[in-house]
C-alpha cells in the first residue's frame, strides 16, 4: 500500500474549490489518468461512475462522502484501488486544501514509483482549474 499527502493554499474561495472537485464530468480534463468517465453530471455519494483509465482499463469512480469541508472518493480498476480525501478549510480570502490518498493492489505496487509526487500534481491542477473558473467568472461580469 502507498500513501501520499500534500497541502496547499489556493487563492480561491471554498465554494469554487468544491465546485471543481464536485464536477465529475470534468475529471478527465484535469486528471490525465482518466480517459473517460460516464455517469450523472451531479455529484452524489453512492453513485458509481464508469471510468476508463490509461492502458484502457475499465473500472468505477465514486464519491463516498461529500460534506462542507471534506470530499472522499474511491476509484478502482482490476488490481488497483485508490481511496482519497480532499480536506478544505477556508482561510482569509482563499482555501487551504489537503489532498491525501492510498493505493492498494498488485497494479498499485507496480505503479508506485510513477505515482510519486501525484498529490502535489493534483493540487497544481486544482489550482489551475480554480484560477480558470475565476477568469471565466470575471469575464462574464
Amino acid at each position: 500500500m502507498t500513501h501520499q499527502r500534500a497541502t496547499r493554499f489556493l487563492n480561491a474561495p471554498l465554494d469554487r474549490v468544491r465546485h471543481a472537485l464536485l464536477d465529475p464530468q470534468a475529471l478527465p480534463e484535469w486528471n490525465p489518468a482518466f480517459r473517460s468517465l460516464n455517469g450523472p453530471a451531479r455529484a452524489a455519494t453512492g453513485t458509481r461512475y464508469l471510468i476508463t483509465v490509461k492502458g484502457e482499463l475499465s473500472g468505477t469512480w465514486e464519491y463516498t462522502r461529500i460534506d462542507d469541508h471534506d470530499i472522499d472518493t474511491t476509484w478502482q480498476v482490476p488490481g488497483f484501488r485508490e481511496t482519497g480525501t480532499w480536506h478544505l478549510r477556508p482561510h482569509d480570502y482563499g482555501t487551504i486544501v489537503t489532498h491525501e490518498f492510498r493505493h492498494e493492489g498488485p497494479l498499485a505496487r507496480l505503479l508506485s514509483k510513477a505515482y510519486r509526487g501525484v498529490a502535489e500534481l493534483r493540487l497544481d491542477r486544482l489550482t489551475q482549474r480554480t484560477a480558470a473558473a475565476a477568469s471565466l467568472a470575471n469575464a462574464d461580469s
